[in-house]
């Protein structure tokens, strides 16, 4: 069955940007999409120090196994679709959302290219400035893995948790990049069964 993962990159758990995730998976799952959520609130990531051991063991992991980025580069891995969201922080992603693309990037680099081809997009919760370059961050992250992005991308506005459901237009767009990402999902999984993709 085909799967999204989405990964809530807030500190703030069920808050914002979590609703918006699950606009967008709801769409998904209408469509006979599995789905799952996960969220980085609580859970401590260390940064990438840039070691290089992924490319010498090249064993889909990550050296530093006393946190979760393992785990989660397997779900990704495994799935279809990637979704990534964060709140805006100072005009960016959240630290511990950044800490997991860069060290997922460099695992999936290492062995040829774990995400390529996935279906992937990107949510960004926002006060009042700083999602340009939040949806940047995870759009550079999507591109650089060869990861295929359908549509819009997708910003709601809000505060206080449950503010962004007043967000007519971010709520819209969510759906949007859920329908779209359904979409795009059922189309490679029909080219899939005649054609290799990767």
């Amino acid at each position: 069955m085909t799967k999204v993962i989405a990964i809530n990159g807030s500190a703030r758990k069920d808050g914002n940007t979590a609703i918006l995730i699950r606009h967008m998976l709801e769409e998904l799952e209408n469509e006979g999409i599995e789905t799952e959520l996960v969220q980085l609130a609580g859970k401590t990531i260390r940064g990438c120090t840039a070691c290089m051991k992924c490319f010498e063991n090249r064993d889909r992991r990550c050296v530093f196994d006393d946190d979760i980025v393992n785990e989660y580069i397997e779900k990704m891995a495994a799935a279809d679709g990637i979704i990534l969201g964060s709140p805006v922080y100072f005009s960016d992603v959240t630290a511990e959302m950044k800490a997991l693309v860069d060290r997922a990037g460099f695992v999936s680099f290492a062995n040829d290219g774990l995400f390529t081809r996935k279906v992937g997009s990107a949510v960004v919760a926002q006060r009042r400035t700083g999602a340009t370059h939040s949806l940047d961050t995870l759009y550079h992250f999507l591109f650089s893995q060869d990861i295929i992005i359908p549509g819009r991308p997708t910003v709601g506005v809000g505060r206080e948790v449950g503010d962004v459901d007043t967000d007519d237009e971010g709520i819209a767009a969510a759906k949007n990049a859920g329908r779209n990402m359904a979409w795009v999902l059922k189309a490679v999984t029909a080219m899939s069964g005649t054609h290799s993709l990767k």
